[in-house]
């Protein structure tokens, strides 16, 4: 039942409300030179935002967004910014200097990144919008200021560094990739995308000061590695077809090369042994992680088969039949089932297994994207049956989406910065964050949703019912891992969490960005706190 408000009810601006709402909670919390700049940022993005909504109406965005999404600039560009700003707390807290510094320098290029994107807005609207341009001009050179009174040099450089790679990353991702991000989206990924390049470049130049768990080392490498195989693959088959065997062939021989040449090379530069040596003592160190090991790979089997099964009934059925949202929502479960344990009993093998995985699924992604034999063809068949209204473009991410929101709060989770790898209260339910608003809460509120919901929140699709069904299921899988990970200490932090559970879940009902994205890195906002 649509409501008579809903008409009135601009849910760009509830969603910029809810995001204001948790900028005042990290605020309540955390107060430093940098919120004043924060705050001003978000002024700026909300009029920044609105420009760009106005150039994605009319088409005059110089790039193809992704199509039915306003620009979602407001949620994007308070992520990378409340992110340094909260974990500065946390290793000022443990007494780790090198680590605040670092986080420093996450908020500055976090901030400056959003300001260089509605830059861009202001650059291409036309007659020039005088208002948001002083606006924005006020917010540069907050900015700016305390850039120059908080930073040293070196870390300044380091921040241009990141706007540098930023500046080409987009435009090569946004030219090859049309309708697959909004801005914000680019933002977020990009803008992450070329943080972990600019660190990777710098430790590889001075390798004395390479220390720390090897574990932490996959992440970076692996993405770097699948940039490079994604960009100059695309930049090939331009010039030939890329679905014989002949260019098939030379693609696995490029792989390997990349892998087993560059790649390996390059890790081992870091760990200080041969990766694959090193991968073996870990993964055989105890009974535990074989037994992790075989359970995963039962429930990769268990989702295989999803797979297989639905494609047998659409080759039965009708030619248009779409996955629903519940079978969509069965990956979703078996991604919970695959984290909690991995979460509970080993999250360094969660870690290196996560960022395996990611590696495989871009792999494949490449594989389906560019028609490579003997897989590629199969996997498009596969796969156009589960997709969903955010996959407009030519790639399907969906999949890897899933993957980033459950991982990201494992990958951030600052070690460092937590005595005996565990932090106090709300902080012991961090790595969980993105089980928690992803595999729990988006999963619960789109079932019931869709199933039983019957009031709307006014300006969506999504309903009430889904929402607060969402919130229950969360504090009850809260309850749950409270009884299996004893480490977990909350002492007295239940109306934080409660809080915050709520506020991503009305982030949720009102975002048309891709949740399974800004839900997980907003709750672990949060919880640090």
């Amino acid at each position: 039942i649509p409501h008579p408000a809903a008409t009135l009810i601009n849910p760009v601006l509830v969603e910029s409300s809810v995001v204001f709402a948790m900028l005042l909670c990290v605020h309540m919390a955390v107060w430093n030179q940098h919120s004043w700049c924060i705050i001003a940022l978000f002024i700026q993005a909300f009029y920044a935002q609105h420009k760009w909504d106005r150039l994605l109406r009319s088409g005059g965005a110089v790039f193809q967004f992704r199509p039915s999404a306003n620009s979602g600039i407001v949620p994007a560009s308070m992520v990378m910014p409340l992110l340094g700003l909260v974990l500065k707390e946390k290793c000022s807290a443990s007494g780790n200097v090198y680590f605040e510094r670092f986080s420093m320098v996450v908020t500055i290029t976090g901030m400056m990144l959003a300001l260089f994107l509605s830059l861009i807005a202001l650059g291409i609207t036309r007659p020039v919008p005088t208002n948001t341009c002083v606006i924005a001009g006020m917010a540069g050179s907050a900015i700016l200021y305390t850039a120059k009174q908080t930073l040293t040099v070196s870390e300044v450089i380091e921040v241009l560094e990141v706007l540098l790679i930023f500046v080409y990353l987009s435009l090569i991702v946004l030219y090859l990739l049309p309708r697959c991000l909004t801005p914000g989206e680019a933002l977020l990924i990009v803008g992450g995308i070329s943080f972990i390049v600019n660190q990777l470049i710098k430790r590889s130049l001075n390798l004395a000061e390479v220390k720390g768990d090897p574990v932490n080392y996959f992440l970076p490498v692996v993405v770097v590695g699948s940039l490079l195989l994604g960009v100059f693959f695309a930049l090939l088959f331009c010039f030939m077809e890329s679905e014989t065997w002949v260019s098939s062939l030379f693609f696995h021989m490029m792989t390997a090369v990349l892998g087993l040449g560059i790649l390996m090379p390059w890790l081992s530069l870091f760990i200080g042994r041969h990766p694959i040596m090193w991968l073996l003592d870990f993964v055989t160190l105890n009974d535990r992680r074989l037994y992790l090991l075989g359970y995963w790979l039962f429930l990769a089997a268990v989702a295989t088969c999803v797979v297989l099964h639905q494609n047998y009934q659409r080759q039965a059925g009708s030619k248009k039949h779409q996955a629903s949202t519940v079978v969509r929502k069965y990956f979703h479960l078996i991604v919970v089932a695959t984290y909690v344990p991995g979460l509970v009993y080993d999250r360094q093998l969660l870690h290196v297994a996560s960022v395996g995985c990611l590696a495989i699924f871009l792999f494949l992604e490449y594989v389906r994207y560019f028609r490579i034999r003997p897989l590629g063809q199969l996997l498009r068949q596969l796969l156009t049956l589960f997709l969903d209204e955010r996959d407009s473009g030519p790639l399907i991410l969906t999949h890897v989406y899933l993957l980033l929101g459950m991982s990201l709060p494992i990958w951030l989770f600052p070690g460092p910065c937590a005595p005996k790898g565990i932090l106090p209260g709300a902080g012991g339910l961090v790595p969980y964050a993105g089980v928690l608003a992803v595999g729990v809460g988006d999963t619960v509120a789109s079932m019931f949703g869709s199933t039983m919901g019957e009031i709307r929140w006014p300006g969506t699709k999504k309903t009430v019912e889904g929402t607060a069904t969402s919130v229950f299921a969360q504090i009850i899988a809260v309850a749950i891992f409270l009884i299996f990970d004893g480490s977990i200490n909350l002492n007295s932090t239940y109306s934080w969490i409660v809080g915050s559970i709520t506020l991503v879940a009305m982030l949720e009902a009102y975002t048309t960005q891709i949740d399974n994205l800004l839900l997980p890195l907003y709750l672990f906002i949060l919880l640090l706190l």
